[in-house]
């Protein structure tokens, strides 16, 4: 039997596992990502869990046939490059060469959010279909776009960063350096950044206790919580945040005519529950396509598995 090794490179952690060719994690790892530090020390992280993955029991190296790892950046997939990675030290860093010279089989890298759009198609809320958007905020904003059951990747492997499209031309500062951006809007970020606004002008919200005092970063389980006790002041963002990702789901079905668009991410995984209702709604009012519009707004179901199922899938792919 064949054998796949598949990697999510994030941020704040990398997760690695042992994957079968029909997607069954054998083994799988987690280690934190080392902050501060240079590309070598990324690589070393990487490839220790890979070394250990190939230590497995009972799985002999020449079964295992490719590495896939997803990265949180902009990929040149056709090239092998990274053009860019804002958040890990990885930038212009060659990591498939390095991984191909040390393990001396076949590797492949891919966007992190393209790679796990593209597990959902293999084994998650988009099995069976062709046609799929994926939405996935989170602390950012990730997106990616499967036609015709391919990544659109554009031609440096920089398209469908859906984070950065442009809805509100007034709107607040993003992190790209443009203004009104989706993730300027709704990610956990923009959240936090609006509770934090809806505190300064003088509205209470139980954020405050239940996050010890602390409005700078609130994590989506916080945010969940709050829902849960119904405060007015998370609602009142999170259902201005959910109606701006509902209109950006009526373009984007407007521009590719999905199927279905996926939404997952940590803010997703968190309050799924109270923004996918609003999102579906926005979508199903659409004027334009109302008589004929076929798409639905899905979950996201392989959680954090979806990267390291993607890039495993990605791996398998001449």
């Amino acid at each position: 039997m064949n054998y796949y090794i598949g990697i999510d490179i994030g941020g704040t952690k990398i997760a690695a596992a042992l994957v079968s060719a029909s997607g069954n994690i054998l083994t799988r790892i987690k280690i934190s990502t080392p902050k501060k530090v240079k590309s070598r020390d990324i690589y070393n992280c990487v490839s220790d869990a890979i070394d250990e993955l190939i230590r497995t029991d009972s799985i002999s190296r020449a079964s295992i046939k490719g590495i896939g790892a997803g990265v949180p950046g902009i990929v040149d997939t056709l090239n092998h490059r990274i053009l860019a990675a804002p958040n890990i030290a990885l930038t212009g860093f060659p990591l498939v060469a390095s991984l191909k010279r040390k393990y001396r089989m076949r590797v492949v890298i891919a966007n992190d959010v393209n790679a796990g759009l593209l597990g959902e198609l293999w084994l998650g809320a988009a099995k069976g279909l062709s046609h799929v958007v994926g939405i996935f905020p989170g602390t950012g904003v990730g997106g990616a776009v499967i036609i015709d059951g391919k990544l659109l990747l554009g031609s440096q492997g920089a398209a469908t960063e859906l984070g950065h499209v442009i809805m509100d031309l007034d709107g607040p500062m993003c992190h790209c350096g443009n203004r009104g951006c989706l993730e300027a809007l709704t990610s956990r970020w923009a959240i936090e950044r609006d509770i934090r606004l809806a505190v300064k002008s003088g509205r209470k919200t139980i954020v405050t206790e239940l996050n010890d005092g602390n409005l700078n970063m609130i994590k989506s389980r916080i945010l969940k919580e709050a829902l849960a006790k119904n405060d007015a002041v998370v609602k009142s963002v999170m259902t201005k945040a959910a109606v701006v990702l509902g209109k950006t789901a009526v373009s984007l079905n407007h521009i590719f005519n999905p199927q279905a668009i996926i939404f997952g991410g940590g803010v997703i995984k968190a309050c799924g529950n109270f923004i996918l209702p609003v999102i579906a709604k926005e979508v199903s009012a659409d004027p334009f396509f109302k008589k004929f519009n076929t798409c639905r707004v899905l979950p996201s179901k392989l959680g954090d598995d979806a990267v390291i199922l993607g890039a495993t899938r990605l791996a398998q792919q001449p």
